[in-house]
């Protein structure tokens, strides 16, 4: 069976409010494996109680999007897995269309789906619903061919959060490896939203610094020191205005928005490592 040669692979951190959503949208003879970002034992117990198809792994720190999900890629036997974050659902028929495609394109690296709350640059979903080739795709939700990442990392584990996917597309582009979104597959994502709501202010600051370092970041892996400055100068210019309009102002969440999107680029432009990590305390 078809089914029995992909398996799912989830990362999720605090994500109980979507996770349920979307373990029901996938057929319950696929395997999934659940690495939590967080030592949530109840979530753990709630989830391999109700399904059978489900590993939850419990990573005891909080690793971020690339590292956990290269931890739940390094136990898939299958020889196709999907990657999808917590508050995406799939669409009836979206891995049985993946299956047709394959017969296509064999050889493929990376093949994503569509979402309508999705947009592609240069791709209008609307008028154009043939498979596509392209320089990269978003992380949300992406089929891999396992066969190709056998003398290829997955995921560079400098990235906490962001660019990963970017980072990795562009690695597969320079072994000739090709990436396709396929309007036959469709899925919902909600976006920006994996997590419980009662994280949202930590999960906001811990974005933005983390947007910041993984900016610039990938421009020196991938162009050097100085192109990667010109990119992020005029951000770092105006992170610096923008903090010191909402210290007038009193506006502390903005403020801080701010703030740590500052530390955010410091910490990168001298080379530290991506070492922030949301406080989450008693979530």
């Amino acid at each position: 069976m078809l089914y029995q040669d992909i398996t799912v692979v989830i990362a999720s951190f605090y994500s109980s409010e979507k996770m349920f959503r979307c373990i029901e949208s996938i057929d319950h003879n696929i395997k999934i494996i659940i690495i939590e970002n967080s030592n949530d034992y109840i979530l753990k117990d709630q989830i391999i109680s109700k399904f059978n198809n489900v590993e939850v792994i419990l990573s005891e720190q909080n690793l971020g999007y690339g590292c956990a999900n290269n931890l739940g890629l390094s136990k898939v036997k299958t020889n196709y897995a999907l990657i999808i974050n917590p508050d995406v659902v799939l669409k009836e028929g979206a891995i049985k269309n993946f299956f047709l495609t394959i017969k296509k394109i064999p050889n493929f690296g990376i093949i994503a789906p569509v979402s309508k709350n999705e947009k592609y640059q240069n791709f209008n979903l609307g008028l154009d619903n043939d498979l596509k080739e392209v320089e990269n795709v978003k992380g949300f939700a992406m089929f891999f061919n396992m066969k190709n990442f056998k003398d290829l990392e997955f995921f560079d584990s400098n990235f906490f959060l962001y660019f990963e996917e970017i980072d990795l597309c562009k690695r597969l582009r320079s072994k000739n490896i090709k990436i396709y979104i396929d309007p036959s597959i469709k899925v919902d994502h909600l976006g920006g939203s994996s997590h419980n709501q009662i994280i949202n202010i930590q999960m906001e600051l811990s974005r933005n610094w983390h947007w910041m370092w993984s900016t610039f970041y990938f421009y020196k892996k991938h162009y050097g020191y100085t192109s990667a400055l010109f990119k992020i100068l005029p951000k770092l210019f105006s992170s610096i205005i923008k903090f010191i309009f909402y210290l007038i102002i009193f506006n502390r969440l903005k403020k801080n928005i701010y703030k740590y999107r500052l530390l955010g680029i410091i910490n990168s432009m001298l080379l530290k490592k991506s070492s922030y990590r949301p406080n989450i305390q008693g979530s």
